[in-house]
């Protein structure tokens, strides 16, 4: 099976991952692009939604309620916050482009209410995770902190030249609480645009061995396997990343043959 998938920059809303026609059984992914003065509406259905900006600006009303305007950066690179408005199932989502808008989609059933909430770049957390050569900033957009039942959201930026998400991990057990049954999303984007990374996913029954060139606008699925990502020297690699399941949070394992490498971070670390 190919679990990467490409998006082809277009008007409206583009599904691009979508529950019975993809790998994922749990996460639906998405792209809105609207021009200025443009309107979409979403009926969230069964799913809760989170509705990431990655450049422009929206306003979102949700069940006849104002958000009001969200989106603070023209793109991803231009600032490692984005705002995001988060839906509850059983939404209508009113969503007005003020401007130019690009907006990543991500979704999962869930069968609890919520309640809609914007979510600002105050309310976004970013840290520095790894070392170099294994080094990238990483924000938390929604998370057990929001109003979300099930979904976890945020973004990377890969140091350029240096791996993402080192030693490769997995989620595809349910060894609570060392382990739990996630699936996740990355979508992919490059300063300049041009640039290139590469994702791995693995079993270690070897069932799954992929090793995919990802480049601007593509994503790639993570139904289960060990992965890590590294991006090209000279380019600034960004993802989104997505992530629901039977828990919401981080419920990792590491492949246990390049365990030793945490060691290995801890020690430079400490220096």
């Amino acid at each position: 099976m190919n679990y990467k998938k490409t998006y082809v920059p277009h008007n409206g809303y583009t599904p691009l991952c979508t529950i019975g026609e993809c790998s994922l059984k749990n996460l639906e992914f998405g792209i809105i692009e609207l021009t200025n003065g443009q309107n979409l509406t979403f009926e969230t259905g069964d799913r809760e939604v989170a509705f990431v900006i990655l450049g422009g600006k929206a306003s979102f009303r949700a069940n006849g309620k104002d958000f009001g305007t969200l989106g603070v950066r023209r793109n991803v690179f231009e600032n490692p916050k984005a705002e995001c408005f988060y839906a509850p199932r059983r939404s209508t989502v009113e969503i007005h482009s003020p401007w130019n808008v690009k907006i990543a989609v991500c979704a999962t059933p869930v069968d609890q209410d919520s309640e809609p909430q914007a979510i600002r770049q105050a309310d976004v957390r970013v840290s520095r995770l790894g070392v170099k050569p294994w080094e990238r900033d990483t924000s938390f957009i929604v998370d057990g902190s929001t109003n979300a039942r099930k979904l976890t959201v945020g973004e990377a930026y890969i140091t350029p030249g240096n791996w993402a998400g080192f030693p490769p991990h997995k989620h595809d057990v349910d060894a609570m609480p060392a382990e739990g049954v996630l699936e996740e999303i990355y979508y992919f984007l490059f300063d300049p645009q041009q640039g290139f990374g590469v994702q791995c996913l693995y079993t270690s029954d070897g069932e799954i061995d992929e090793a995919y060139r990802v480049k601007n606008d593509e994503l790639v699925e993570f139904p289960r396997g060990y992965h890590t990502t590294v991006g090209a020297p000279g380019y600034n690699t960004y993802f989104l990343w997505l992530m629901a399941g039977d828990h919401q949070g981080f419920y990792r394992s590491n492949d246990p043959e390049h365990a030793w490498v945490g060691a290995v971070e801890n020690l430079i670390k400490k220096q």
